[in-house]
């Protein structure tokens, strides 16, 4: 009987406690569905709100490059040669844009000819910079001509400093200016708020001014292509003054060959090496010579017929017993003047050091980028990417702020005048 209870309420131990272990999985089974269903919209959420953020930033970006592109048309459509009624307003509504525009969006400024530089590279203060581009001009005028330039510092120390010295050597006569590169002008204007006159508008300012006797002088290096514009814009005024005269540019007559020289060009490559020799700490070019030295006087080169003048130039550094100065162009024209020639004859000549300078007027964009720039296919970097050199030093100085150059200017023009 006993045993008979005993085992009854082992049974019903036994039946309380199964009861107890499926009750305690059934709760366990189902809470977590729940628990799972929490995680994944937890999870769910969060993509969400990384898939809106990413569509936002999307937004963003989309709306940064839209806006660097309008400016980016906008500069474009004033990197032109021509002029037209509407270029003023072109000018002031592509810098309102760009200054409209955030830091990160300036950066993203890419054009056909548009780049963050067009207004944000400094290169210097424009104000201490005259654009002669005053009336009361009176009778007599020198109207210096220039390609122009829109390096702020280089456009005051080179192409004013000529006009500075004409204007002193000529108290008389009133010195105005004018550029040749429509796509210069509305550079500076646009950036820097100065107005240039260019060739059309400085003439016509003459004639408005009553002048009688018109000289001009231009500051080109050459008879090439651009003195020939000049010469076309000229004829179309002549009989609007008294007297038009027009002096020689830099270098003087071109020559019929590679042998002819004359005194302009004599005059320039003692005046230009001597420069050189003096900025690179030597007291003598021979001096230069025996530390190994070769100088490279870097010009623009063209496909025009004047390009014999650069061959001219390397005949009268030869006649001069300048060994080892050479000529170079950034064109290549004529081909003995291509960077890869000039290199191969430095090398070939024995020497271990350079020095690049511009052969230019002004030390602007060509001097600044093709000859010192830190790109791949500049001067600078292929000399030193040859391997033939020990050093390779670069003089960022326009012809135009040598004393002795603009002194060749002011003789050019006492010369056309006493014609």
């Amino acid at each position: 009987m006993k045993k008979r209870v005993v085992a009854l309420l082992m049974a019903a131990l036994m039946g309380t406690f199964q009861m107890a272990a499926c009750g305690n999985s059934q709760e366990t089974a189902g809470t977590a569905p729940e628990e799972n269903v929490q995680m994944e919209t937890e999870a769910e959420a969060e993509e969400d709100t990384a898939a809106e953020a990413e569509t936002e930033a999307d937004a963003d970006a989309d709306a940064d490059q839209k806006a660097a592109d309008e400016v980016a048309a906008l500069i474009d459509a004033i990197y032109v040669q021509q002029r037209t009624d509407e270029t003023d307003k072109q000018c002031a509504d592509a810098r309102a844009a760009w200054d409209a525009l955030t830091d990160a969006q300036k950066e993203l400024v890419e054009g056909e000819n548009a780049d963050p530089d067009y207004f944000g590279r400094d290169t210097g203060d424009a104000s201490k910079d005259n654009p002669r581009n005053q009336d009361e001009i009176g009778e007599n005028e020198i109207l210096v001509v220039s390609f122009g330039t829109s390096f702020n510092d280089s456009r005051v120390a080179d192409i004013k400093g000529v006009e500075d010295a004409l204007q002193a050597a000529y108290p008389d006569w009133s010195v105005r200016r004018a550029f040749t590169a429509q796509i210069i002008i509305n550079h500076v204007q646009a950036r820097d708020g100065e107005c240039i006159d260019n060739m059309d508008q400085a003439l016509e300012r003459a004639v408005t001014n009553g002048v009688k006797n018109l000289v001009i002088q231009p500051t080109h290096l050459m008879h090439g292509a651009e003195y020939d514009e000049l010469m076309e814009a000229v004829e179309a005024y002549q009989d609007k003054f008294e007297t038009v005269k027009v002096a020689e540019p830099l270098l003087g007559e071109v020559g019929a060959d590679a042998t002819m020289i004359n005194d302009d060009k004599k005059a320039v490559a003692e005046a230009l090496t001597a420069e050189a020799v003096k900025d690179a700490g030597y007291d003598s070019l021979e001096a230069a010579k025996e530390d190994g030295v070769a100088f490279v006087f870097m010009g623009h080169g063209t496909s025009h017929a004047a390009k014999v003048s650069y061959s001219q130039m390397q005949t009268q550094m030869g006649e001069l017993g300048y060994d080892n100065v050479f000529i170079g162009t950034v064109e290549g024209e004529p081909e003995e003047t291509s960077c890869e020639a000039v290199i191969d004859a430095v090398a070939g000549a024995g020497y271990t050091k350079v020095i690049l300078r511009p052969l230019m007027v002004v030390a602007g964009d060509h001097a600044h980028n093709d000859m010192a720039g830190e790109d791949e296919d500049s001067w600078l970097s292929m000399f030193q990417a040859s391997g033939n050199f020990e050093s390779v030093d670069v003089q960022i100085y326009g012809l135009g702020e040598i004393e002795a150059i603009q002194q060749l200017y002011v003789e050019h023009t006492a010369n056309v005048m006493n014609q």
